[in-house]
């Protein structure tokens, strides 16, 4: 994905399933192994989501990074 930087590596994985009248789409890290997931309606533009996704997975990768 081009754009913003990726949360600890090159590369991020996404998966996306129909279900039904929604779309989810998950988020890999392949570094961290962190895994987020998302869903929105079917019919929204692939780039939204996994822009979605790609945020949630940001977040996840920062988060796990501080320490508690």
């Amino acid at each position: 994905m081009t754009g913003p930087q990726q949360p600890t590596g090159n590369e991020v994985i996404f998966e996306m399933v129909r279900l039904g009248p929604y779309m989810k789409v998950t988020a890999i890290d392949p570094v961290s192994m962190v895994e987020v997931s998302v869903q929105g309606p079917a019919n929204a533009r692939d780039a939204d989501l996994k822009k979605l996704a790609f945020n949630k997975l940001k977040l996840a990768v920062e988060k796990r990074k501080k320490p508690s």
